[in-house]
């Protein structure tokens, strides 16, 4: 009997890539799956879907604007619109369980699938959950989550600890260090620093480094900085004295080739990019974005400095701190290695199949 999946929610890389993950896995377990994602019209999700192969419908939703309160006046019709939308498209659609992954999307869609007696699942992808998902958590089937102790935000007998789904070509990369050097133009015999900011760059990351970048050449350590599009040319000309050292980039295709180059890793601490760094097994700095909805970022990194499998730097101390925290931790082997063997116990490269598994069950 063929079965029928919404996946609904976007909005960022880090609900998209998870999102898509759980959609090959279920094809790889039922090929005959009927998937439909929903994300939200105007989002990065609407691309991105169909790239992977798959049908994608939008719908007319934002989030509420906290900087700008006079752009929020429109903000209940897009609800009611979305939800009416949402209620059309189950309608049409008549899926047997609707998957929510976060993103302005996942409401609507799981809240009228919930109204109408549809089983649904939640992958809370964060260490703090979100406002939305407390509420849709209630009449959840299951909830996949990838941190304990979220039994504070959800009833304990609905989760299921299965870590965050991690995109194929980072999980089952066989690419070596050689080849990953090899491919930035870079020395093996060289120490390796990866600065990634998220798909937009981090402009606290991006402003740290950039007074460092002599220390970094004259140490003859290398980097691999990728700044994201707004600071890209600024970072071009800062790292232009420094020839093959720096290697600068907006947005990084293959990014199991810079994990596996990378000695060290400074990163933001969303929920996809620390499911990556646990099964690449690195030494990571996190510095989280501070203004994620209820702060969630810094719990996510929190949760593995706790466990010693990664460092941390508050945003607004990037500046004073970075320096001191980055040279000491790359003169520091054992301490690298213990970062390296504790962040790895905490990767699971088959969270997909795991998720794609529990959707089934509760069909």
């Amino acid at each position: 009997m063929q079965r029928k999946v919404i996946i609904a929610g976007g909005g960022t890389g880090g609900h998209i890539f998870p999102a898509i993950a759980i959609a090959n896995a279920l094809k790889k377990i039922q090929p005959d799956t009927n998937i439909l994602f929903v994300g939200a019209a105007g989002k990065m999700e609407m691309e991105k879907v169909p790239q992977a192969g798959y049908p994608i419908e939008g719908l007319e939703i934002a989030g509420l604007n906290r900087s700008n309160i006079f752009k929020n006046i429109l903000l209940p019709f897009k609800i009611w619109k979305s939800l009416r939308r949402a209620k059309a498209i189950l309608r049409n659609f008549q899926p047997d369980v609707v998957v929510g992954v976060g993103g302005y999307a996942s409401f609507p869609m799981l809240n009228r699938a919930q109204k109408d007696g549809i089983p649904t699942l939640i992958q809370e992808q964060n260490s703090f959950a979100g406002k939305t998902n407390k509420i849709l958590g209630k009449k959840a089937r299951k909830i996949c989550v990838a941190y304990d102790g979220m039994d504070k935000f959800f009833p304990a007998e609905k989760l299921v600890l299965t870590g965050n789904p991690v995109r194929n070509n980072i999980s089952q990369s066989a690419v070596t260090r050689e080849d990953a050097l090899q491919h930035f133009g870079l020395s093996p015999l060289k120490q390796t620093i990866f600065a990634v900011g998220g798909s937009l760059g981090a402009k606290s990351i991006n402003e740290g480094l950039q007074p460092l970048l002599k220390t970094i050449a004259d140490k003859d350590i290398q980097l691999i900085w990728q700044t994201g599009k707004p600071y890209y040319e600024t970072a071009k000309a800062a790292a232009a004295p420094y020839g093959s050292h720096i290697k600068v980039y907006d947005f990084i295709n293959v990014m199991d080739f810079a994990y596996k180059a990378a000695d060290v890793v400074l990163s933001r601490a969303g929920a996809l990019a620390i499911a990556e760094l646990c099964v690449v097994k690195k030494p990571v700095i996190f510095v989280p974005y501070p203004f994620a909805a209820e702060d969630h970022q810094t719990s996510n990194a929190m949760n593995l400095v706790n466990k010693h499998a990664g460092l941390i730097i508050k945003d607004s101390d990037v500046t004073s701190q970075l320096e001191s925290i980055l040279f000491s931790l790359l003169q520091n082997r054992a301490l690298m290695e213990q970062l390296e063997n504790n962040i790895g116990k905490l990767g699971n490269p088959n969270a997909d199949m795991v998720i794609a598994k529990q959707v089934l069950e509760i069909i």
